[in-house]
């Protein structure tokens, strides 16, 4: 069989992760299969097992697709605004609605789950969650020291904005009519009103 190019490689495996959210936010991490995930992407099992040797590996892929898609957003509120109050509306805002996503809510859960038995798994979410923590830090250090928010511990903060967008989407998922989702963000923008200067 000839080997396939790199870019069709990477293209092949990235169909299987799409599927995998699909299928995940239709049946759970425990229930996930991995003849369900290749059902989706019209892949057979031997593919599947060409890109990840086994599901846990898949769960790992999962989150290093969603830690891409954080580290993008990211990166496109320091492009759109150097206001450090706009970031960190901007950002809470985004967790707010991947909070809402049933795929991702169901990672996160089975990720904080799989992290207190798996290494690897709570290897990765540290290196996740300590990236993500420095660069809010340093949003509101910076805005601090600009005038633009009032001065605040920022490791701290960046601390609870971490834990509001995972603590959300657990909370959700244990009970989906515990809060409106619309006040969760008019509370969330009336914290974040108080940071900044009068």
């Amino acid at each position: 069989m000839p080997k396939l190019a790199d870019h069709t490689r990477a293209s092949r495996r990235q169909v299987l992760i799409e599927a995998g959210w699909k299928c995940l936010a239709r049946l759970g991490g425990h229930d996930l299969r991995v003849e369900d995930i290749c059902h989706e992407a019209a892949m057979s099992k031997g593919a599947f097992y060409g890109y990840f040797p086994h599901k846990q590996a898949f769960l790992l892929a999962l989150l290093e697709d969603e830690e891409a898609g954080v580290e993008g957003l990211m990166l496109d509120l320091e492009l759109a605004s150097s206001n450090a109050g706009e970031r960190l509306r901007g950002f809470a805002g985004a967790m707010l609605r991947r909070a809402q996503e049933p795929g991702r809510v169901q990672l996160v859960a089975d990720i904080w789950s799989g992290a207190q038995t798996d290494p690897g798994m709570h290897q990765l979410l540290v290196a996740v969650t300590a990236k993500r923590r420095e660069r809010l830090r340093r949003w509101v250090e910076r805005g601090s020291a600009e005038g633009e928010l009032i001065p605040a511990p920022a490791n701290a903060l960046a601390s609870l904005l971490l834990a509001f967008g995972d603590g959300l989407a657990i909370h959700a998922r244990l009970d989906p009519e515990a809060f409106r989702w619309d006040n969760v963000g008019r509370a969330m923008d009336l914290l974040l009103s108080a940071l900044q200067p009068a």
